[in-house]
């Protein structure tokens, strides 16, 4: 990609955000009664974890992204601000109840669940998760529950296990293109891996389950790697994809190499929508989480449309 107005040079660490990446300061009443409902019940939102742009905005509309199995994660991924280290198997017991609890408390008819990877547990975490959703699912029948999860490295039972608790739909998120994911994601990780995973819990899901993934762009991708992960996930019979800026969280973590403008997005929407995705959220401050509801509901209008 040729590089924009705004763009930092190499020995660059911090510079001016352009317009298109600003966002107002979360306030309200709203916005503070859920950080105190998370806050009594000792729970995590990937929302504040991650630092996401967007928490104002949803955190204003009461919806949330709950971040399970702890906050303390194995993987190192140099891209994310979640804490890094040893939970040694500790796992809170209460927690499905927790956040099902939750879930009715806020109202949420569309919950997304993700999770810390636990490279300490035998499973990956798979059981409790299962039983996270199954509560969340017993207290509140009428919410869709999308999981966003880790790659369990690669096991099938694990993921087997996760998809037999029946999610509305199963997200991983593949994070960058192939040549950058050795210096991006933790070793553990892998471009190929993580298509397999997508892969397979589409095959192995529930009938009507559907797949989505995330990427992020302004690492030093090119356009033409940008597509060819999108070609791959299609491949591995993606639905949805989002695809945002990527944001420097801290210090410890990868600099921004270029802020992608926002016709630049919309041509990758263009692109995944040719490519054949269900929905697709592209644009400079999108998140996989944001909006998830809405993108769900566009996948299936699509799929009704088509007579699928």
């Amino acid at each position: 990609m040729s590089q924009e107005k705004g763009t930092p040079s190499k020995n660059t660490l911090h510079v001016n955000k352009p317009k298109w990446l600003k966002t107002n300061i979360p306030t309200g009443e709203t916005y503070f009664s859920i950080k105190r409902e998370l806050r009594k019940k000792n729970l995590f939102t990937v929302c504040e974890e991650a630092k996401c742009p967007n928490i104002g905005e949803c955190w204003s509309t009461r919806t949330a992204t709950f971040m399970i199995l702890g906050d303390t994660c194995t993987r190192a991924c140099r891209f994310c601000n979640v804490k890094t280290g040893q939970p040694s198997g500790w796992i809170d017991p209460l927690e499905p109840e927790k956040t099902a609890e939750s879930v009715v408390t806020m109202g949420l008819s569309y919950a997304v669940i993700t999770m810390v990877d636990r490279d300490d547990l035998a499973d990956f975490g798979a059981e409790h998760i299962q039983k996270v959703l199954v509560a969340v699912r017993s207290r509140s029948p009428q919410t869709r529950i999308e999981f966003l999860g880790g790659d369990m490295q690669g096991q099938e039972a694990p993921l087997r296990t996760v998809l037999e608790a029946l999610p509305t739909v199963f997200a991983h998120n593949l994070e960058t293109v192939e040549r950058l994911t050795p210096r991006v994601r933790d070793a553990r990780a892998s471009f190929r891996q993580s298509l397999e995973v997508l892969a397979h819990a589409k095959q192995w899901g529930p009938n009507g389950m559907l797949t989505k993934s995330a990427l992020m762009v302004g690492l030093g991708e090119t356009k033409t790697e940008i597509i060819s992960a999108l070609k791959a996930l299609r491949t591995a019979d993606v639905d949805i994809v989002t695809i945002g800026q990527y944001m420097r969280p801290a210090k410890k973590n990868l600099s921004i190499k270029e802020f992608i403008p926002p016709e630049v997005f919309d041509e990758y929407q263009q692109t995944a929508k040719e490519l054949g995705f269900l929905a697709v959220a592209s644009a400079p401050l999108v998140r996989s989480s944001y909006k998830a509801d809405v993108f769900y509901h566009e996948a299936q209008k699509v799929l009704e449309r088509e007579g699928r």
